[in-house]
């Protein structure tokens, strides 16, 4: 049988090439930071990584990793309802908690295991998901689990989900959910107007915020502070994978009944082992830390402003955005592709993104900021940029 399925497997992986669109992955060879090193053996400067507040490699966060090596092992070998509970599990929970302001917490292997267990516990086919149009692959699965009425928005357009919370009024309850941060745009939601709907039609709201959490507001506490509507929201996702450390891990924090609900009938909860000590330790560290300073927030707000600023004086086509992520439109897949290649040649790693991450005609490159970049780490990017876009025709 494998035989005609490799056949088919071969031609559709020729075509994915012959179109510019095969995904290579690149080898590091080093700790993550703002400067990595390569296979090739290049010492690069990296603009791609989700390492929003450069805590990757934080020595602070490395020592309570090994700490937590020494006292509560490796692993836990089990899930958390048989033995796969420790005291530090339920210490890193009410972290979150009180970092977002909310009434409980369930950690997960993954944010994606997050978003794919939260509906189905929680809604049947009697009631309806109000979903925007561009939230990630995650909440997509995790709707396409779930028996209740789907819903969708235009991205952002709250025209448009006034007139989908109307059409699912006939439905016994209504949640919301949008990502906080659109990973490929930049953009944040407009939550208190998001929030304003749901309490005029009668809904719940869920915001994902795996790219706002650490980023957004003042001190890094995502959308609801940046809105000012903290606590108002009865479900918020996200992740310990990008700016909360970099490890691993995903959570889902709210409503306490919600939170309990979830641990009685989420399958990723239920059916998967526990986190390891080793991340656990270290991100309620981060959590302490993010409580004592805003310094990496400031940091990270500063840089993305000055390489907002200097990228589009120099004439690029850049989406607006208020996170840490600068969009830097191409629109040929292909051309994306090039530009990078010749970035990584002027040691600068970034990654094009194509259909089917983003729209067929909408390639770009993303560029992340990091609390880590320096002032010159910043000038040799922006200086790279503009000379590759003039060899390639981008820039005039």
């Amino acid at each position: 049988m494998y035989q005609s399925i490799q056949k088919h497997l071969q031609k559709e992986l020729d075509s994915i090439k012959s179109a510019g669109l095969y995904k290579d992955e690149r080898v590091i060879t080093s700790a993550q930071g703002a400067l990595i090193n390569v296979s090739t053996g290049q010492e690069v400067l990296n603009f791609c990584a989700n390492n929003y507040l450069g805590l990757s490699n934080n020595p602070k966060l490395v020592k309570a990793a090994k700490e937590a090596l020494d006292e509560r092992g490796y692993g836990m070998s089990s899930v958390r309802f048989i033995c796969g509970t420790q005291d530090i599990h339920k210490e890193l929970e009410q972290k979150i908690a009180d970092f977002f302001g909310t009434e409980d917490t369930i950690l997960y292997a993954a944010a994606f295991d997050a978003n794919g267990g939260v509906f189905e516990p929680l809604l049947t086919a009697e009631d309806a998901i109000i979903s925007d149009s561009l939230n990630h692959a995650s909440i997509i699965d995790g709707v396409r689990l779930c028996k209740a009425a789907r819903y969708r928005y235009e991205n952002a357009n709250m025209e448009d989900l006034e007139a989908k919370l109307i059409e699912a009024q006939q439905h016994r309850f209504r949640l919301v959910v949008t990502d906080g941060v659109f990973s490929m745009d930049g953009n944040v939601a407009p939550m208190d107007k998001i929030v304003e709907l749901a309490n005029k039609y009668d809904a719940m709201v869920m915001v994902d915020e795996c790219h706002s959490a650490g980023v957004v507001g003042k001190t890094g506490r995502g959308v609801t502070e940046l809105f000012d509507i903290k606590g108002e929201l009865e479900i918020i996702t996200g992740t310990l994978g990008k700016a909360f450390g970099g490890a691993i891990g995903g959570f889902t924090t709210g409503k306490k009944e919600i939170i309990e609900m979830l641990r009685q009938r989420s399958r990723p909860y239920l059916f998967s082992n526990s986190l390891p000590p080793v991340v656990v330790n270290a991100g309620i560290k981060m959590f302490e830390m993010m409580d004592e300073t805003n310094e990496l927030q400031e940091k990270l707000h500063s840089n993305t402003d000055y390489f907002m600023e200097k990228m589009l004086a120099v004439g690029f086509d850049i989406k607006p955005t208020k996170s840490a992520i600068c969009a830097v439109m191409l629109y040929d897949a292909k051309l994306s592709q090039d530009f990078a290649a010749k970035l990584l040649d002027e040691g600068v790693y970034v990654i094009g993104f194509y259909f089917p991450v983003v729209p067929k005609g909408q390639a770009r490159i993303r560029v992340q900021l990091s609390a880590a970049h320096k002032p010159e780490h910043l000038d040799k990017a922006i200086a790279a940029f503009t000379k590759v876009g003039k060899e390639l025709g981008v820039l005039k």
